[in-house]
This record gives structure tokens, C-alpha cells and sequence, in this order.
């Protein structure tokens, strides 16, 4: 299991209570059909994309993986864990974000690199929404906001509706400063630690 990190990154959803600014930052595409797009996502202090370095390590990890796959973006922010799979050939993807205004964001992105027939856009909380007839999962990306905890509820509601292909992996993405167990059927694959996350693949031994 992940060592307690040190040190905290702010949460990777927005604020109800901030005002959006104009969308005007940019995340790329690493590889696949869409390698070097740069894609808009809105300028928030709240809103932190996966970093180049940990995204294209994370998707080396699952370079056997990704074609062909069901993946849920379950903490989608600016969904560029989940467009990064589409672009490498993974069948559908679902991103779910609580937020309306970034959830629109993604569906333009998407329609922008016409992948919106490869994708469902939930605009819903993560911990709400009723998964059974999206699954089963092949990949889950977790990287929930930093500091609440919310990694073991994830884990608990994949499990609960049974929504983990066998063999499933799972990416988590946390801050230094939090830590979670998970249950002795979540096989640690891979980590990496930076200045500012701790991110591990686990692979779901059902």
C-alpha cells in the first residue's frame, strides 16, 4: 500500500463557490490517433490535470491495456486520463464530473475530435452515480479531490455494483498527504512518486 506522503495538492475538482475563469489552459495528447492535440480546459486553481510525465508513465503501464478497453474516468476533471485512452483505442470511455461547467468542457472536447460516439459525459457525483449498465469497467482512473478521503468509498462502490471487469486495473492519484487501504484482491502493479502526487496501478484480482 502507498506510504502516507507529506505533502498536499489541491483538489482536482472546482469549487461550487469560485467563479470559472475563461477557458484558455491547455492539455496534450501524448500518443494514438490524436497525438500532439492540445486541447482547452478551463484556468482554475482547482482544476489540476495529470502532469505530462506521470500521464504518459501511467499510460506505458497500460500499453497493453488501453485498446480495446471499457475504461471510467470516475474524478474526469478536464478528462484527460479518459480522452488519452480514446486516442489510444480504448472502446468507450465514461467520465463522470460533478461540476457543469467542466463536465461541458469535456463533451466540446470530445466533439472536437469527433470521440463523442465513444463516450458518455456525466455530469453527476461519482459516489452517486448508478454505474450498473456502464460497466464492466477494464480500466478505472481515481484521482479524486486530495485531502477527503474518498479513494476506499471508490474502491467500495466499484465493488458494491460490481462494476470491475476481472483483472481490472485501477489508477489512483493522490496527494502526499493521504493514504487509504485496499482490500487484499487489489495486486499493487505500479508507482510512481513526484514533487506533488503519489500514483499507483493496482490490478483487481476477482
Amino acid at each position: 500500500m502507498p506510504a502516507k506522503p507529506r505533502h498536499k495538492k489541491p483538489s482536482s475538482h472546482i469549487s461550487k463557490h469560485k467563479k470559472v475563469k475563461t477557458s484558455r489552459g491547455l492539455v496534450r495528447i501524448i500518443a494514438g490517433t490524436h497525438r500532439g492535440r492540445r486541447l482547452p480546459v478551463l484556468v482554475h486553481e482547482g482544476l489540476r490535470p495529470t502532469g505530462d510525465r506521470v500521464k504518459e508513465t501511467l499510460f506505458n503501464w497500460l500499453m497493453a491495456e488501453v485498446e480495446g478497453a471499457v475504461c471510467l474516468d470516475m474524478y474526469a476533471g478536464s478528462g484527460s486520463l479518459g480522452i488519452e485512452a480514446l486516442s489510444r483505442g480504448a472502446k468507450h470511455v465514461v467520465f463522470i464530473e460533478q461540476d457543469r461547467t467542466v463536465s461541458q468542457q469535456i463533451t466540446d472536447n470530445l466533439t472536437t475530435l469527433r470521440e463523442l460516439d465513444k463516450a458518455a459525459v456525466l455530469n453527476q457525483s461519482a459516489l452517486s452515480t448508478d454505474l450498473d449498465a456502464s460497466g464492466p469497467f477494464d480500466i478505472v482512473f481515481i484521482d479524486p479531490p486530495f485531502g477527503k478521503d474518498m479513494v476506499e468509498q471508490s474502491i467500495k462502490k466499484l465493488l458494491v455494483e460490481g462494476t470491475l471487469a476481472p483483472n481490472a486495473h485501477i489508477y489512483i492519484e493522490t496527494g502526499h498527504n493521504d493514504d487509504y487501504t485496499l482490500p487484499p484482491n487489489f495486486a499493487l502493479v505500479k508507482q510512481i512518486k513526484t514533487s506533488q502526487v503519489f500514483a499507483c496501478l493496482y490490478k483487481f484480482e476477482a
